[in-house]
C-alpha cells in the first residue's frame, strides 16, 4: 500500500463520502415537487422528506465523533458509508412517502458517521501541515460546491431521468468510496476504554435536534410561534442537561476543558457565522431566482455556478497559501471579502441586473472556501489526537447549527418584509455582518502561526475525567 501521506486516494475517498453528504442536503429541493406528485405525499410528508434528514444528520453528528474515538475512525466512517449507500439505495427504490421518509432519517444517521470521520482520517493521513493544509481546503470546498451545485445536477436528473436517481447516483459513489477508504486509508486506532456516555448522547441528540426543528419552524410559521418557541426553550433546556452531564461524566463525549482552548471554541464559533451567512444566501437567492426572476431549477442552478466556481479556486489556493501565511491572515481576509460580497449584493438594489450579481456571489463563494480551510485547520490542530472525531464533531454541529439558522431567518424575512426585494436585501445585510463577526472573532482567536495537532488543547483538564 502506498504511504499515505503521498497518496492522493485517502483524500479521494474521504471527500467522496463528505460530496454525498452535503449534496444530499440540497440536490432534493428541486425533486420534492415531483416526489410528492408520484408518492402522493402530503405537505408534511414532502417537509419530512426535506427535513428528516437534516435533523438526524445534526442531532447525531457527536454521537458519531465519540464514536469514531471509541471505535477508530477508519471503522466508524466505513460503516457510516456503507449505511449511507444501502439507504440511498432504499430511497430510490422507495414505493411509498412514509418509506421514503424511513429512508431519509437512516440516510442522515450514516451521514452523521461520516463527516466526523472525515476530518480526523485526513489529519490521520496526512500529517505534514502543508499536505494537511490543501487536503483541508480540498475537503471544505466539497461543501460549497455540493450545496450549490445540489439544485443544478437535481434539476438535470429530474427534467431527464427521473428523481429516483437523485439518489441512485449515491450508489457507485459510496461504493468507490469504500473501495478506497479500505485500500488506502491506514486503520485508526481504537480507544475501547472509553466508555460511552449514553445520557449526554441523547441530550445532544436532543438539544441539537430541537433547534433544528425549531429555526426550520420558524422559516415557515414565524419566529414568535409557540410551537418554534417551545422547540428552542426545550433545545435549551437539553443543552443545559448536556452540560450538567459532561461535569459529573468520567468519560465526557465532548470534555469541557476542550471548549476553553481559545483556537477550538472560536474555530467552531467561526464555522457556525460562516455557513450562516452562506447558506443563507444560497437560499435566498435560490428564491429570487426562481420566484422573482422565474428561472427553472436547472437555471437557478446555472446562476449559482460563479459561487461554486469560486469556492474550489479558492480551497486550492488558501492550502497552499498558508504554509507561507499562517492561518489568521486567510480566515480574516475571506471574511472581510465575503462580508463585502453580500454588503455589495444589498447595494445593488431591488430588481438588480444578475450581471451586477455575480461578483457579490463570486465574493460571498471565494471568502467562504478561503476562510473554512485556516478554521478547520484551527480546529483540529487544537484538539489532542485522541478527541480529534469529537473536535470534528463539534465543528460541523456548530456549521450545521450555522446553515439552519441562515436558512430559517432568511425564509423569515423573505416571508415577512413588505416586498421580496426589501427582504432579500435584509437577508444579505445580515449576512455581511455575521461575516464580519467571524473576520472578528478570528482575528482575536485564530492563531497568528502554525500550531502541532493538540498544541492549543488543555491538556490537564482531559485527563481522567475530561474535566
Amino acid at each position: 500500500m502506498p504511504s499515505a501521506r503521498r497518496s492522493w486516494a485517502p483524500l479521494l475517498a474521504v471527500c467522496a463520502g463528505y460530496f454525498m453528504v452535503i449534496l444530499d442536503v440540497t440536490v432534493i429541493n428541486v425533486a420534492v415537487p415531483v416526489i410528492g406528485r408520484e408518492l402522493s405525499a402530503s405537505l408534511t410528508g414532502i417537509q419530512w422528506i426535506t427535513d428528516g434528514y437534516t435533523l438526524v444528520l445534526a442531532g447525531f453528528l457527536l454521537s458519531g465523533g465519540a464514536l469514531g474515538d471509541r471505535l477508530g475512525n477508519r471503522r466508524v466512517f466505513c460503516s457510516g458509508v456503507a449505511v449511507f449507500t444501502v439507504s440511498s439505495a432504499a430511497c430510490a427504490l422507495a414505493p411509498t412517502a412514509p418509506f421514503l421518509v424511513a429512508a431519509r432519517l437512516v440516510e442522515g444517521l450514516g451521514a452523521a458517521l461520516i463527516v466526523p470521520g472525515s476530518l480526523a482520517l485526513l489529519q490521520q493521513a496526512y500529517p505534514e501541515r502543508a499536505a494537511r493544509s490543501r487536503a483541508f481546503g480540498l475537503w471544505g470546498s466539497m461543501a460549497g460546491i455540493a450545496a450549490s451545485a445540489g439544485p443544478l445536477l437535481g434539476g438535470l436528473l429530474v427534467s431527464t431521468v427521473g428523481w429516483r436517481w437523485v439518489f441512485l447516483i449515491n450508489l457507485p459513489v459510496g461504493v468507490a468510496c469504500l473501495v478506497l477508504t479500505l485500500r488506502h486509508v491506514a486503520r485508526s486506532p481504537r480507544r475501547a476504554a472509553r466508555a460511552l456516555d449514553w445520557p449526554a448522547q441523547c441530550a445532544v441528540v436532543a438539544a441539537v435536534a430541537l433547534l433544528t426543528a425549531a429555526l426550520n419552524e420558524a422559516g415557515r410559521r414565524g419566529w414568535t410561534d409557540p410551537a418554534v418557541l417551545a422547540g428552542a426553550g426545550l433545545a435549551v433546556l437539553a443543552a443545559v442537561a448536556f452540560v450538567v452531564r459532561e461535569r459529573l461524566a468520567r468519560s465526557p463525549v465532548l470534555p469541557l476543558g476542550l471548549l476553553r482552548s481559545p483556537a477550538l471554541s472560536g474555530g467552531a464559533g467561526i464555522g457556525l457565522l460562516f455557513n450562516f451567512g452562506f447558506y443563507g444566501m444560497v437560499f435566498t437567492a435560490s428564491l429570487e431566482f426562481q420566484h422573482q426572476r422565474g428561472y427553472s431549477a436547472l437555471g437557478t442552478g446555472l446562476a449559482l455556478f460563479p459561487a461554486v466556481a469560486m469556492t474550489t479556486f479558492a480551497s486550492v489556493l488558501s492550502g497552499r497559501l498558508s504554509r507561507r501565511t499562517g492561518d489568521r491572515p486567510l480566515v480574516v481576509s475571506g471574511m472581510l471579502l465575503a462580508a463585502l460580497g453580500l454588503a455589495g449584493w444589498a447595494a445593488a438594489g431591488a430588481d438588480a441586473a444578475y450581471a451586477l450579481l455575480v461578483v457579490p456571489m463570486m465574493a460571498a463563494g471565494f471568502g467562504t472556501s478561503f476562510a473554512l480551510t485556516g478554521s478547520t485547520a484551527t480546529v483540529m490542530g487544537a484538539a489532542p489526537e485522541a478527541y480529534s472525531g469529537a473536535a470534528s464533531a463539534l465543528f460541523n454541529t456548530t456549521r450545521q447549527i450555522g446553515s439552519a439558522t441562515g436558512v430559517a431567518l432568511g425564509g423569515s424575512l423573505l416571508a415577512s418584509a413588505g416586498d421580496y426585494g426589501t427582504g432579500i436585501r435584509t437577508s444579505m445585510l445580515i449576512g455581511a455582518l455575521a461575516y464580519l463577526a467571524a473576520a472578528g472573532l478570528a482575528w482575536r482567536r485564530v492563531p497568528a502561526k502554525a500550531r502541532r495537532s493538540g498544541e492549543d488543547a488543555p491538556q490537564e483538564p482531559l485527563s481522567p475525567d475530561g474535566r
